[in-house]
């Protein structure tokens, strides 16, 4: 397993982060600790979870409490969603925050996180507002990095630019949406990410299921499929996305990988990305994205797949939709309303990210 520099700081992370979002839903709590444990046996370092990814965060404490690897994995988690009724049961304000990373530290059994992320933009909290209590919570001891998830480039810039001001820590790492369906973070992101040192951490890279080749026109999805219900005009199985995966699949007719693998060594070839996170829901899942890490692609493959996957396009929406949709949302709708940019369509009190 490739370890690679977390942006401009010193810790390594493996090149294939093992994401949880399915815990407690499409994976179960026992397979979830085979997933783990096969995960770190194979070199894997870097694991991802969130504070409204169910059950994760407590599947993952409980995993370390019985086998006694903390120290062997890098442990990241995220903040913002909305997490309850209250009134301040979201966001990234010293209020919530300060409670969020303390009942994460709580499910997770452990004394720390080692990547703090803010999960989304909140508009309402103040950036000074944000840095402060990061420094607060580093100085404790209680995060030892900290990250944005889906904020635009220019935000990004101005909360490095803030915490250099008031001599605070530097965020080290963005997590952003990014697949051979939607280059769209090439057109601003990935060079803002390598100029100011930052990490890329890139979810999606199968573009939920699409890059599998499970998905085909006029066909039903299998029973498992997370875009099982999309119905015409879906914003991520369009017709530009079948085209693609059409033109995609001779590229494994002659290999020893599968479309699914060679779509995830694709993203951690990308010189700007530090680490690509894969939601495993099987150990059969775990596996093809280790061999994924050790596939190599030929100069004649990366041309000839920039032909029919140009540099910054998108056939589905997953940058904008997760980046600049919110930022949209918040300028014309005002920040007194941000809560519902942070709650989506769940119902209050619930722990429970959507899959869509």
């Amino acid at each position: 397993m490739e370890y690679r520099q977390l942006g401009r700081s010193g810790a390594r992370v493996s090149k294939l982060c093992l994401g949880t979002m399915s815990y407690g839903n499409r994976t179960d709590e026992e397979e979830a600790h085979q997933i783990l444990n096969a995960a770190v046996d194979a070199g894997v370092n870097f694991i991802d979870s969130a504070d409204v990814y169910g059950p994760s965060e407590d599947f993952i404490g409980n995993w370390l409490a019985e086998t006694g690897r903390r120290d062997e994995v890098f442990l990241a988690s995220k903040c913002v969603w909305k997490m309850g009724p209250g009134p301040n049961d979201w966001g990234a304000n010293r209020y919530h925050l300060i409670r969020a990373v303390e009942s994460s530290l709580r499910r997770m059994q452990t004394d720390r996180v080692d990547l703090y992320y803010l999960h989304v933009v909140d508009p309402t909290t103040p950036l000074d507002e944000i840095l402060a209590a990061f420094d607060d919570l580093q100085q404790q001891g209680k995060v030892l990095y900290f990250g944005t998830s889906k904020w635009p480039s220019s935000l990004v810039c101005e909360l490095r630019l803030r915490a250099k001001q008031m001599g605070w820590p530097q965020t080290v790492a963005e997590q952003s949406p990014y697949n051979l369906l939607d280059r769209g973070l090439e057109n601003e992101m990935a060079w803002t990410c390598l100029r100011h040192g930052i990490g890329l951490c890139t979810f999606a890279p199968l573009a939920q299921g699409i890059l599998s080749g499970k998905y085909h026109r006029d066909e039903e999805a299998p029973e498992d499929a997370r875009l099982r219900s999309a119905g015409p005009g879906h914003h991520l199985l369009t017709e530009g996305a079948y085209e693609r995966v059409d033109q995609l699949r001779p590229l494994v007719e002659d290999r020893d990988c599968t479309l699914a693998e060679l779509s995830i060594a694709w993203v951690m070839r990308r010189p700007f990305i530090t680490s690509a996170i894969v939601g495993c829901r099987t150990v059969e899942h775990l596996h093809s994205a280790v061999k994924a890490s050790e596939v190599e692609l030929t100069e004649e493959e990366l041309e000839r797949i920039d032909e029919i996957c140009p540099p910054g396009s998108a056939v589905s929406d997953y940058y904008d939709r997760n980046v600049w949709a919110h930022a949209r949302a918040a300028a014309n709708e005002g920040n007194w309303r941000a809560h519902e940019l942070v709650d989506g369509s769940r119902p209050p009190g619930t722990r429970r990210m959507s899959l869509d």
